[in-house]
């Protein structure tokens, strides 16, 4: 669970969005949460990540994730609670916290839903 992380954060630094979403369940059903916003669906979540962060005029800055916390729910779901930050050009450093839930779909783990905050 933690390398599907590790390998969006490899991903997003790279300006890889695509490679970000890999971890994410390629499904219509995906859900996505964000302040006061449900996003479903993986092209749906690509989309809007791409609209905040590769639109013109925005970065994607570089990202990392912080004091993750596994939980194992049973052999094909697990929770995951961390902390993510980005750092911009202009030294800014948004960031916040984010709930996940993950499956075990064949022999991968993905992410079937994200709620994060700022």
């Amino acid at each position: 669970m933690r390398a599907v992380l590790d390998r969006q954060v490899e991903a997003w630094n790279r300006g890889d969005l695509e490679g970000f979403m890999a971890g994410y369940w390629s499904s219509p059903d995906l859900v996505f949460q964000s302040g006061a916003t449900v996003t479903r669906g993986w092209q749906a979540t690509l989309d809007r990540y791409r609209q905040r962060y590769q639109a013109e005029g925005r970065e994607m800055g570089r990202l990392r994730f912080e004091d993750l916390d596994v939980q194992v729910l049973c052999a094909d779901a697990a929770l995951v609670r961390g902390r993510w930050h980005l750092t911009m050009k202009d030294g800014s450093q948004p960031n916040g916290l984010f709930t996940l839930l993950l499956r075990r779909l064949g022999s991968e783990w993905r992410i079937v839903h994200d709620h994060t905050s700022s």
